[in-house]
């Protein structure tokens, strides 16, 4: 099972050379295909070019080069077969050993803001997975190499024995066939959301690894963090760590969901998030009086959370910041100063997110969900209203200020576990009533962590009122103005007790569950 020949054809050339000129040393013959063999050949490494084994010459630009049967019946052959073996004695062919293939880049080149249909079709790569596949199902024979990280391993095990063990050809096949259905997955993605089809009867992704992770939710469950191949800047699977430990699983869904809050805003603003639901958002003139403003909301919650801003962060908010425990700071940027003053702090994580575009006007994604036994898919929730959406059903209008308010509010409580209340008042939250079975309790919640505070605010609830209970806690704890949904077959009551205290009313007619 000695590796006498190997067939060589790579788009990203990291590595090929050095690999190449020790496979060469080792006496392996090479063949190889358009830039890879003119690369070698420069280099001065014995390379065969592909024609020289198929007798055909590469056509129609290089798109038929290796789909010849002098090839695929060098990596299919079964060696210990004599039928195989008295094949490829008669018609004057020869075993390929060793694959190393790696194919067109499609993701690159769609992932340009101005790839064309024609440029993305013709980075789909045909002969290349199919040497793969072909050289993956006979690994009982054949070694296939798709990863560069994978040529030291490889050419250690053949500098030592002449040949691959079993076990590797193994562990190089599935990695060939996860990579090749990754490669369709990507390729199908993009040409259903073309068709208008993001649906289809047969939903399949792909991600990458970013990093194995400690521990999941709890340390008895395992985990993995992974990033979409295309991820967009902006959120946590493409932040820089500029100090701290690694993140937890936790830490990534709490930063995840402190990131998509603060995108709501186009005014300097802060989150703070405890097991991904907001436990204070404010915004301000500037970065430091929203983070005042984020603490001020619940500073006993905020001990040991996340926190994320939407502007960079100087000394003066990092001074105050360091003064807590924290997991996780997100932001745009640091400061030289702000980095000092809270890398001081060695547990602390600090993520460089880039710029954080607004979430309004932004393109919904697919989100999903896995159940047992499968998983369900949805777009995500990008609703975004404006004064003109409200639809005032009391007797009072809502003043300017509370208007304002119940704005700032709507945008927070759709992030919001449900059943979600939330209270806001000078520009900040004051009461937090998240994932409750019932909405008058989730009220309940929020007016109790609000105290005082309840005056003069407004309440936001993320779905409808079944009835005139949470309006009545809510004029006891003397909330002025109320945003909900609407659409409750008990309107009527939610109006009439809202008119009987004075408060005033608005409806969106959008709900925003988060369960």
């Amino acid at each position: 099972m000695a590796i006498r020949r190997a067939l060589i054809s790579v788009s990203d050339k990291t590595g090929i050379v050095e690999f190449a000129r020790e496979l060469a040393a080792a006496g392996v013959q090479i063949i190889s295909t358009g830039g890879t063999h003119s690369l070698l050949e420069k280099e001065g490494i014995p390379v065969i070019g592909i024609s020289e084994v198929t007798g055909f010459p590469e056509i129609m630009d290089g798109r038929v080069k290796t789909l010849h049967p002098a090839v695929h019946s060098g990596l299919l052959a079964v060696r210990d077969n004599e039928e195989h073996q008295r094949a490829i004695r008669e018609l004057g062919l020869d075993y390929i050993d060793l694959v190393v293939v790696n194919l067109y880049p499609f993701a690159a080149t769609i992932a340009k803001p101005d790839v064309t249909y024609d440029d993305a079709i013709e980075n789909i790569d045909i002969g290349g997975p199919t040497m793969l596949r072909s050289a993956a199902k006979n690994h009982a024979f054949v070694t296939v190499v798709v990863d560069a990280a994978d040529y030291a391993a490889v050419l250690e095990e053949i500098k030592q024995d002449g040949y691959t063990t079993l076990d590797t050809r193994k562990r190089l096949a599935a990695k060939v066939f996860r990579h090749t259905g990754a490669y369709d997955a990507l390729i199908g993605d993009y040409l259903s959301k073309l068709g208008g089809d993001p649906l289809p009867e047969r939903y399949t992704v792909t991600y990458e690894k970013v990093q194995d992770l400690r521990y999941g939710e709890n340390p008895h469950q395992r985990a993995a963090f992974y990033r979409q191949p295309l991820a967009k800047e902006g959120n946590v699977t493409t932040a820089e760590q500029l100090h701290g430990k690694e993140l937890s699983y936790n830490n990534i869904n709490d930063a995840n969901a402190a990131l998509a809050i603060v995108k709501e805003f186009r005014e300097p603003a802060v989150v703070a998030i405890k097991h991904m639901n907001p436990c204070g958002v404010g915004i301000g003139s500037d970065i430091h009086q929203a983070y005042q403003k984020a603490y001020a909301a619940d500073p006993t919650s905020i001990f040991g959370g996340i926190v994320a801003a939407n502007r960079m962060i100087g000394a003066d908010t990092a001074a105050l910041l360091s003064e807590i425990f924290l997991e996780i700071i997100l932001a745009p940027d640091f400061t030289p100063e702000a980095l000092e003053i809270l890398g001081r702090k060695k547990n602390i994580r600090l993520l460089k997110t880039g710029e954080l575009a607004s979430a309004e006007g932004r393109k919904s994604d697919w989100v999903l969900t896995s159940v047992d036994g499968g998983m369900v898919v949805q777009e995500s929730d990008v609703h975004s209203i404006t004064e003109s959406d409200l639809q005032v059903v009391t007797e009072r209008q809502p003043t300017a200020e509370e208007l304002k308010q119940l704005l700032f509010g709507w945008k927070v409580v759709k992030h919001v576990k449900s059943n979600a209340i939330l209270l806001a008042k000078d520009d900040m939250t004051v009461g937090v009533g998240a994932g409750q079975m019932n909405r008058v309790g989730a009220a309940r919640i929020a007016v109790e962590q609000a105290g005082d505070n309840a005056k003069g605010a407004v309440l936001a609830s993320d779905a409808f009122f079944p009835m005139g209970d949470t309006v009545a806690l809510a004029a006891a704890a003397g909330i002025t103005a109320i945003i909900q949904p609407g659409g409750s077959i008990k309107d009527e009551d939610s109006i009439k007790a809202a008119n009987e205290h004075g408060i005033a009313m608005v409806f969106t007619g959008v709900r925003h569950f988060k369960h």
